[in-house]
């Protein structure tokens, strides 16, 4: 895989914030040109950075038009769940092995001061739903921290291009009434299942997790054409 340069990665950056944080949308067709100088490099840099984003599933390049962020359909959001699904899975089976060691202790604490912060959120979105984009933010980081315990690179790399699907559904899922309240719960209940060394408890809590979008019918997988 090839690395990228300094200021690929800076446009690569730029852009998929943007995406994951619901700035652009599906609807709009956008110019290389208008993001190269926004971001303040040369279009050389910037294309690469578009065709990373393509390859990572985030954008539909256009020829000779410029580029729209892909719209998932329901077939794409329900097969992206279940690999999240398989990923997560199975960090939590690693962790849960290695009890007891100090980087289960440091994964503890990250996750607990993870929870702290999306704890200050939840208690702020009653009146202040800007703080949802936040609460966002440090649910990904609990999530990352378990598929980053793996120290995989391939599933690191492979969750990575789930994260646009990951925003659109959280997103989703976080603007009903429900949505804090149950997710903030769910996350409690991994912490204390791992904390305490119930395996299978976490496991059966981060698999009902990431199926809630399913469960709560924010979308209906359909059949295959």
């Amino acid at each position: 895989m090839r690395t990228k340069s300094t200021l690929q990665q800076q446009a690569y950056d730029f852009i998929k914030e943007k995406i994951l944080s619901g700035e652009l949308s599906p609807d709009n067709l956008y110019s290389e040109t208008k993001f190269s100088s926004e971001v303040g490099i040369s279009r050389t840099p910037m294309r690469e950075a578009l065709q990373c984003l393509s390859q990572d599933g985030y954008i539909t390049i256009i020829p000779s038009k410029g580029f729209q962020i892909t719209r998932l359909s329901e077939k794409d959001m329900y097969e992206n769940i279940q690999i999240r699904c398989a990923i997560e899975c199975f960090c939590t089976t690693i962790i849960t092995s290695q009890t007891d060691t100090p980087k289960f202790n440091n994964l503890l604490n990250s996750l607990e001061d993870a929870l702290s912060h999306m704890k200050e959120c939840a208690v702020k979105a009653d009146y202040d739903h800007t703080v949802i984009r936040e609460y966002i933010t440090y649910d990904n980081l609990f999530h990352n921290l378990i598929v980053d315990y793996s120290e995989n690179d391939e599933i690191k790399r492979l969750y990575q291009k789930l994260m646009y699907m990951i925003s659109v559904t959280a997103h989703t899922l976080l603007s009903t009434p429900y949505g804090i309240e149950q997710t903030l719960s769910d996350h409690k209940a991994y912490y204390d299942a791992i904390k305490n060394g119930r395996g299978d408890e976490a496991y059966s809590v981060i698999f009902q997790h990431i199926f809630i979008p399913i469960e709560n019918k924010i979308f209906t997988p359909k059949e295959k054409a």
